[in-house]
């Protein structure tokens, strides 16, 4: 399955963002799921399978439980396909922090008026 076709579903995208807080147990995660989508066990299992199987999860045993994570590989091949569009809007970041530090430094050089003891 390609790695956008995985995150077009908001179910799998929203697991992502859990375990994007830290490991969870695979109970855990049906619990938030189902309570937030309103779907079953076995259809979690099923995400958190797609997850494993496209690089995005990984689980680990602890006695009976199953441990999830983020696995890096997913989200470095989506890293890799929207780097090559990364020169369309660094330039524009770079361009918007210049002018937040020059208006910082002109707030902070600016005269305090006298009445209000407020910068002018």
């Amino acid at each position: 399955m390609h790695v956008f076709e995985v995150l077009a579903d908001p179910v799998r995208r929203r697991i992502l963002e859990l375990l994007g807080h830290g490991e969870m147990a695979s109970g855990e995660v049906v619990e938030a799921i189902g309570a937030e989508f309103g779907i079953t066990q076995a259809a979690v299992s099923q995400h958190l399978k797609v997850l494993r199987e496209s690089g995005f999860a990984m689980v680990r045993a602890e006695a009976q439980r199953r441990l999830y994570s983020v696995d890096a590989a997913g989200l470095q091949a989506v890293d890799a396909w929207i780097g090559q569009f990364r020169s369309f809007w660094e330039p524009k970041l770079d361009a918007l922090a210049t002018e937040i530090a020059r208006g910082k430094r002109e707030r902070r050089n600016a005269p305090l008026t006298k009445r209000t003891g407020k910068r002018a």
